[in-house]
């Protein structure tokens, strides 16, 4: 039992003096820190660039990291981005031997103490004009001081809204000093380009890059040239968003713009789809507007609502039209001869419209066809006898007129029976005037109904023949859109 309890005990013990030997070496380091502090700041300035010889230049060191984009507003073309700043530079006063201060080499102390470079955003497009976070600085024994900052910037960007909702966008920040010239501060990119390793993926913009170029500017009011770092922030609009609740419900809806042709003539819907159709585009349209900015560049989808929209009101005037030629009755025109051949024989096969009763089966109205046919002959030959046999029977009246006349003068034979046979002659001859009345009557009826039939064709064709034209013309514009896309 003791030989176990002793180790123990001494490991104990062990641990216990090497926390007490830390504890004195961190209180030995602070109590140099603090003498190390008051040393330095003694008789330093942060008013004053840190170079021992004025004409040397100070090279500032300037590193972006972006973390998150947090808004893009393209109507007012402003991007706010979560950045992390990163600056260094050498202080030709902050130097120390670090062997004197028993190793110490670096330590933290507020950004405001010493100098800072006034490096700024060139293309802010904020109100707040505050200074930068007072993050502590990390000073080194060499004189080097690191400065790292965050900053929620908002800066402008040109917007070419030209192919929305597949678009993409560059957007520049620059940054350099306000009032150091090249020849006393000079930018120097820590990078290439702009570090992506923390960033935050966005649910509307996929970055593709963030490459960094230093460009050396000379002013129309200085001659010293003003070196800065611009740091293009490449994106591409995730557009799944833009296609589900803006693109596809205008494509399913300009398909609906065509079956308006299909509607029959007689429902009475015809134009109020496309009224209906036209307003629900105009809806989409506004919301577009909405998220835009004005500008001269017109979007793809605007121009895709714009033709969209043309295109139903040019086929609800159309619909206007064929309704007057579907209801053209008794007193129209006849068809022309030309529409006769070109709309009633011909198109009228291509688009597949019969008449009513007519079906793509042949041999069935080829034998309708031919029942009429025969019940036209029969009824034609009953009318003909008809005639014949009221014409035979006035021949008789009028030959049995003049013999009982005859007979009347020479003999002196009673009038009763002549008076007879002429009033049946007069039944009969008022007989065949009502028959040929109600027969000229009954034709000019069909007449006037074959008339009203041919127009009513002629609107039918029409109909379908448009409504392929305008499927046609929206399968295209899709096309067309979703292959700007690609």
């Amino acid at each position: 039992m003791k030989r176990n309890i002793l180790p123990s005990f001494y490991i104990s013990l062990w641990l216990l003096f090497t926390a007490v030997i830390l504890q004195a070496v961190e209180s030995a380091k602070g109590k140099y820190a603090h003498l190390l502090f008051n040393e330095l700041f003694e008789h330093y300035s942060n008013a004053l660039i840190p170079v021992e010889d004025t004409d040397k230049v100070l090279n500032v060191t300037l590193q972006i990291t972006l973390s998150q984009i947090k808004d893009m507003d393209e109507r007012n073309q402003i991007l706010s981005a979560y950045l992390w700043i990163r600056q260094s530079w050498y202080d030709a006063y902050l130097k120390w031997d670090k062997d004197k201060y028993d190793g110490l080499d670096s330590i933290r102390i507020p950004s405001n103490l010493v100098w800072r470079p006034d490096i700024v955003l060139y293309n802010k497009a904020d109100d707040d004009f505050s200074e930068p976070v007072n993050t502590n600085v990390v000073l080194r024994y060499d004189g080097k001081i690191t400065w790292d900052a965050p900053a929620i910037t908002k800066s402008s960007c040109v917007v070419d809204v030209s192919y929305f909702p597949f678009d993409s966008q560059q957007c520049n920040l620059t940054f350099g000093s306000w009032t150091y010239n090249g020849n006393q501060v000079d930018i120097i990119n820590s990078l290439d380009s702009g570090d992506l390793s923390d960033f935050v993926e966005d649910v509307e913009w996929e970055i593709n890059g963030m490459p960094a170029v230093k460009n050396v500017i000379t002013y129309g009011c200085c001659s010293e040239p003003y070196p800065d770092v611009t740091f293009t922030l490449i994106l591409k609009r995730k557009s799944s968003f833009y296609i589900f609740n803006l693109l596809l419900p205008c494509i399913l809806i300009s398909f609906l713009a065509p079956l308006g042709f299909y509607l029959p003539a007689d429902s009475g819907e015809k134009v109020s789809l496309g009224v209906t159709v036209l307003l629900a585009l105009t809806v989409f349209q506004l919301m577009v507007a909405e998220i835009m900015p004005p500008s001269e560049n017109v979007p793809l989808i605007g121009k895709y609502y714009i033709a969209t929209m043309t295109m139903i009101t040019a086929s609800t005037a159309l619909t206007i039209i064929i309704m007057n030629l579907h209801h053209c009755g008794s007193e129209a025109k006849p068809v022309p001869q030309w529409a006769r051949v070109v709309i009633l024989d011909y198109m009228s096969k291509i688009f597949f419209v019969y008449d009513v009763g007519e079906n793509c089966t042949s041999p069935k109205r080829e034998k309708e066809d031919e029942n009429k046919l025969e019940e036209g002959d029969r009824c034609q030959r009953r009318h003909k006898e008809v005639r014949s046999h009221l014409s035979n029977r006035n021949d008789e009246c009028d030959l049995k007129e003049k013999l009982n006349g005859n007979l009347n003068k020479s003999y002196g034979v009673p009038g009763e029976n002549v008076r007879e046979a002429v009033n049946c002659c007069s039944c009969y001859k008022m007989l065949i005037k009502n028959i040929e009345y109600i027969a000229n009557c009954v034709r000019d009826h069909k007449a006037n109904r074959a008339k009203g039939i041919e127009w009513k064709k002629v609107a039918k064709v029409m109909d379908r023949f448009f409504m392929w034209i305008f499927f046609i013309m929206v399968f295209f514009m899709s096309v067309l859109i979703i292959g700007k896309a690609a």
